[in-house]
């Protein structure tokens, strides 16, 4: 629905690509638009952006996924998360049952697991993650509404602090 609100504010054009960031912890809603994209949605890059618990953003970036690292709460308590259970369906979208398996077996036995070389390939260029901490939620809530008399929540600053990450770099 966001893709056709930009089409209908002629923001984009019909089969301009564009990027998707989604908050999250628990990855249901950035597989879901990654599948969009599976079917013929014309996303182009899918920015994972996370909180402190930065699980997220260190598989992206490392391949490597380790539940083991503390646990913070904080005041973007739906990605409070350290095992992300919809991460499990992206990888058997890119490795199969077996692979998945494998991985899932490791998660559990020791808390971590690394992908192979394949696998970050097929990430690379697709996924990116980045992470917001504290200090950095509360200084975006401050900017978006200094900037545009808006004040959003905890974890659509976590979206945008991680978008303009992204959007410097890329």
């Amino acid at each position: 629905s966001a893709y056709c609100d930009l089409l209908k504010d002629g923001d984009i054009a019909l089969g301009d690509e564009v990027d998707i960031c989604v908050p999250t912890g628990n990855f249901g809603n950035i597989l879901g638009a990654y599948i969009g994209k599976l079917m013929g949605m014309p996303f182009h890059s899918f920015v994972c952006a996370s909180n402190k618990n930065n699980v997220l953003t260190d598989f992206f970036v490392r391949g490597v996924y380790d539940r083991n690292r503390d646990f913070y709460a904080t005041t973007s308590p739906s990605m409070d998360i350290l095992i992300s259970s919809n991460l499990e369906r992206l990888l058997y979208l890119l490795c199969g049952q077996a692979e998945t398996e494998r991985l899932m077996a490791k998660l559990k036995e020791t808390g971590r697991y690394s992908i192979s070389e394949d696998v970050k390939e097929a990430l690379k260029g697709t996924f990116y993650g980045y992470y917001c901490d504290e200090e950095m939620t509360a200084e975006q809530i401050k900017s978006t509404y200094e900037d545009y008399d808006y004040l959003i929540d905890t974890h659509t600053a976590v979206g945008i602090s991680c978008a303009m990450q992204y959007l410097k770099e890329n």
